[in-house]
C-alpha cells in the first residue's frame, strides 16, 4: 500500500482543512500562512542530487550551488561521472558531497520502481547509498513521490516550528516528533508543509528549499 498520492494545490488543501478540524493549534498556524504550496518535484537522479546540495547550508547558497551544477549539466548522472572532483567543487560542492552525488549516480537505483513501492521500502532502499540519510529519503518520498503520510521530523525547521507552535519548553527531539506527528495522519505531509510555512511566518526565512 502507497496511501494517498498529492498531485494538486486542491490534495494539500484537502489535507490542511482536515489537519484544522483535528488540531487547532495547526487552524490558527494556517490562518498565518494562508494557503499551503505544493511543493512537487520531479524524481529521478537530480532531485536526490539536488537534497544533497541542500544539506547543512542556507537555501540561498543552496539554490546558488545547484544553478552552477545545472550550467555544467552535472545534474545527468552520464555528465557527472565525465566531470572531475575539480570540476564540481569549481560549483561550491564539498569533497564530501561529491562522493555522495557519485554514490547516487553509480547506485542502480530503479527510480521508476520506487513509485509503486511503500514509502517504508523506498526509505530503505535510498538510505544505502552512502550519503543518504532519513531526512533527504524521507524528504524524497514527501516532495518527489508525493506521498501523503510522510514526515521528516529529523528536520531542524519543522522541530523549531513545532517547539513554538505546540508551546514546548525546548525543540522536540527527532522521536518525540515522530511520535507526535502520528496524531497528524493520514496528511503527515501536509503538516510539515503547514509547519515549514509556519517557520517562514515567524522566522522570516524558509526552512526547506
Amino acid at each position: 500500500m502507497i496511501g494517498r498520492i498529492i498531485e494538486t494545490e486542491a490534495d494539500v488543501a484537502e489535507g490542511a482543512a482536515w489537519l484544522s478540524v483535528h488540531e487547532p493549534r495547526f487552524a490558527r498556524a494556517l490562518e498565518m500562512t494562508g494557503p499551503l504550496p505544493l511543493r512537487r518535484r520531479s524524481d529521478g537522479f537530480a532531485t536526490l542530487f539536488s537534497a544533497i546540495v541542500s544539506q547543512q547550508v542556507s537555501t540561498a547558497s543552496a539554490t546558488a550551488i545547484w544553478g552552477r551544477v545545472e550550467a555544467l549539466g552535472a545534474h545527468e548522472p552520464e555528465r557527472l561521472s565525465g566531470l572531475t572532483d575539480e570540476d564540481l567543487r569549481g560549483c561550491g560542492l564539498s569533497r564530501q558531497k561529491i562522493s555522495y552525488a557519485r554514490a547516487i549516480a553509480e547506485s542502480g537505483v530503479d527510480f521508476a520502481a520506487l513509485r509503486t513501492m511503500p514509502d517504508a521500502d523506498v526509505v530503505a532502499e535510498l538510505v544505502r547509498i552512502k550519503g543518504i540519510g532519513v531526512w533527504t529519503a524521507e524528504i524524497y518520498v514527501m516532495f518527489s513521490l508525493g506521498r501523503a503520510d510522510v514526515f521528516a521530523p529529523g528536520d531542524l525547521a519543522l522541530r523549531d516550528a513545532a517547539r513554538v507552535l505546540f508551546d514546548l519548553e525546548t525543540r522536540p527531539s527527532e522521536p518525540e516528533l515522530r511520535a507526535m506527528s502520528l496524531d497528524w495522519s493520514p496528511w503527515r505531509a501536509v503538516a510539515a508543509r503547514l509547519l515549514w510555512a509556519y517557520y517562514r511566518v515567524v522566522n522570516n526565512r524558509e526552512g526547506v528549499r
